[in-house]
């Protein structure tokens, strides 16, 4: 494992993300909305989370800045971030396959929404949440530099830490005892955790 190759591994997880994403991401748009909350929240928590996960990783993976935070490259740490980054996709790929017309970028209850509670959802309250994170933790692996690698983590934990409480609250409301019952029989993001 070379940094050119860590550095082509997280742009091609990248890619991998948004191939996933693409598909759902079109069917998403053509699905009727019934509820919608805060849009411009939304819309900065997902600007702040593109910034940590892309932006700041690409300035570093095209132009090796910030130089500063740079450390000496690890091939084991990059394996490691490999790993991860693969674990995240295969997840990713379950949320949404298992999610299907009821997915969405932003909190919103779509037409006929279901309350999904199978697959990797029997386990996992917001297993995408989880292949975030694992995303998150893969480019801290992978691209050795303080700035560049920790920006994910920065970047998608602000998104989570300030959505999750409100998504489940919606949740709730939407599906009720339903969801209530859901939840005492799940863990939220990380197995065998809450």
């Amino acid at each position: 494992m070379t940094l050119f190759l860590a550095k082509l591994i997280w742009g091609l997880g990248v890619v991998g993300w948004f191939v996933i994403r693409f598909r759902h991401q079109r069917r998403s748009r053509k699905t009727p909305k019934l509820r919608r909350f805060d849009r411009n929240r939304e819309a900065l928590l997902l600007a702040i989370s593109f910034t940590g996960l892309f932006l700041v990783p690409l300035a570093y993976v095209v132009a090796g800045v910030p130089q500063f935070a740079s450390y000496p490259f690890s091939p084991l740490q990059a394996a490691l971030g490999a790993a991860v980054f693969a674990a995240a996709l295969w997840l990713f790929y379950r949320t949404h396959r298992e999610l299907g017309r009821n997915w969405s970028v932003t909190l919103e209850i779509r037409d006929r929404h279901a309350l999904v509670t199978t697959g990797v959802y029997s386990r996992l309250r917001h297993p995408m949440y989880s292949a975030f994170w694992l995303w998150a933790i893969a480019q801290a692996l992978l691209l050795p530099n303080w700035v560049a690698g920790g920006a994910g983590l920065i970047g998608f934990g602000t998104l989570f830490f300030f959505r999750i409480g409100r998504e489940e609250r919606l949740m709730a409301e939407t599906f009720g005892d339903d969801y209530r019952h859901y939840v005492a029989r799940t863990h939220r993001v990380i197995p065998g955790v809450f």
